[in-house]
């Protein structure tokens, strides 16, 4: 039955390929540019009903380029070789290494040892976990699925709430604070989450700007840290939990710390190796170091050190399927711009929206591409489709920069909250039984208006400052 579920959505995808590619565009495009395309989007298809995993999907897209003599073999390898890609592989690199070592599930124990005294302060620890571990962790499902979910788990259940028993005690609450900040933290760094890096490649080709790590964490700083202060009481509000006192808690956490042990000799030199990774991306202007470069460097250095085995690189599952499904991406979106199907999508999009221009515009598109989060199954998928042509929008209609680069950046994470399927974390949120789909939806449509609030308005406000309009 599996099998059978399996090949009747891959011959869905396949369908919606072919239709398209026989349907062979129109006169303003060109017939190679609508078979990518086509391609295209059966990829991206296949990232919403997922019948195989999406790095082979995304191989089995260039294959059928290749064999048809739509691009060159020579075409379709040219995303792998984008710096993007390699920043991304490195930072799942030092995000395995976090793992390994154990520093990030310590920096997350010590938190809520620290601030644990009430339901709130827990959430807070969550929250700050979350938001620095995002600075080089860029998989938000090891972040929220590997080391905070077990550990919301394992703090409910000290609290005496339990899926089947009292989840309103504390585990509703803090699963949806976990899931929120997740994605808060994933929006506020370049490297927070996978697929962050197609937008700042976007920007670049659309824009010529470069949206790095350092841009991009300093357009979000301000809005993030108030949406992560807030959340915790919005939550609150939303979902109240029954205790107020995070003392079980905190003990829990002292005696997962004492299983640990004293910290390592490998975390010792991970943390060290992080605060000068985070030192490098920030004074790039002093040095000149670009932040792929930086972040080979550091994986070098743990290498090196042996605070990580070459082992560990090669099994690191998540990094090189990232690099097969993200290079792929990257080398389709790279021809649709090359072929010209971005200039005529953008041509027919910007006819339909009519005297609107500027920030306007930048945000009438931008709440259109949060909402349409709910027709997708899977954040990379709707970055990878939208937020190229999206951006290529709002550039015809005189879109102020570096304003549509933040917009289009940071909603691209936040828009998960909608649904309780949005991506890994969430997923494994949503797995561990203490939250109803209707109440999942229900809040994470509150969160959405909230988030709408706090980065139209405080961070606009903040783009103000930062002279960005």
């Amino acid at each position: 039955m599996k099998n059978h579920s399996q090949y009747s959505k891959l011959f869905i995808c396949f369908l919606l390929g072919i239709t398209l590619w026989v349907l062979a565009g129109t006169n303003e495009v060109p017939i190679n540019a609508w078979r990518i395309f086509a391609v295209f989007i059966a990829v991206i298809t296949s990232f919403i009903l997922r019948p195989f995993p999406i790095g082979m999907m995304v191989l089995t897209g260039l294959v059928i380029l290749i064999a048809s003599g739509t691009i060159t073999l020579e075409e379709s390898l040219s995303g792998f070789a984008d710096a993007t890609v390699w920043l991304v592989i490195a930072a799942f690199l030092l995000a395995g290494a976090m793992i390994n070592t154990g520093l990030g599930k310590r920096i997350a124990l010590w938190l809520v040892l620290r601030l644990g005294k009430t339901i709130k302060g827990l959430a807070y620890a969550i929250c700050g976990s979350e938001f620095l571990l995002a600075t080089v962790m860029p998989s938000n499902t090891a972040r929220g699925g590997g080391i905070h979910a077990p550990i919301v788990n394992s703090l409910a259940q000290s609290l005496g709430s339990h899926q089947s028993n009292k989840p309103d005690r504390a585990g509703i609450f803090l699963s949806l604070v976990g899931a929120h900040a997740n994605l808060i933290a994933a929006s506020m760094f370049m490297t927070g989450m996978a697929a962050n890096p197609i937008v700042t490649k976007a920007v670049k080709d659309v824009y010529d700007i470069d949206f790095g790590w350092g841009t991009w964490a300093l357009g979000a700083i301000v809005p993030g840290l108030v949406a992560l202060l807030i959340l915790p009481h919005l939550i609150a509000k939303l979902a109240p939990p029954t205790i107020k006192d995070g003392h079980l808690a905190q003990k829990e956490a002292s005696r997962l710390l004492k299983e640990m042990g004293p910290i390592s000799r490998n975390e010792k030199i991970m943390a060290v190796v992080l605060i000068l990774l985070l030192l490098l991306w920030t004074t790039k202007f002093l040095h000149g170091f670009g932040t792929t470069t930086v972040a080979m460097i550091a994986v070098i250095v743990l290498l090196i050190t042996k605070a990580q085995s070459w082992k560990d690189v090669i099994t690191n599952e998540m990094a090189w399927d990232t690099l097969v499904w993200l290079g792929g991406l990257l080398t389709m979106a790279n021809l649709l711009l090359k072929y010209g199907f971005i200039q005529w999508f953008v041509e027919n999009v910007q006819a339909s929206v009519g005297g609107v221009t500027g920030l306007a515009a930048i945000l009438i598109l931008g709440i259109i591409y949060f909402y349409s989060m709910y027709a997708f199954s899977m954040l990379t998928a709707h970055i990878a489709a939208m937020a190229g042509p999206f951006l290529a929008v709002c550039f015809t209609l005189n879109g102020q920069p570096y304003v549509a680069a933040a917009v289009f950046a940071y909603f691209s994470c936040l828009c998960g909250c909608t649904t309780n399927y949005s991506s890994g974390p969430i997923i494994i949120y949503f797995g561990l039984g203490y939250v109803t789909a209707p109440k999942w939806f229900s809040v994470g449509f509150a969160i959405s208006i909230f988030h709408m609030f706090i980065w139209i308005l405080v961070g606009l406000l903040w783009w103000k400052i930062l002279g960005w309009w």
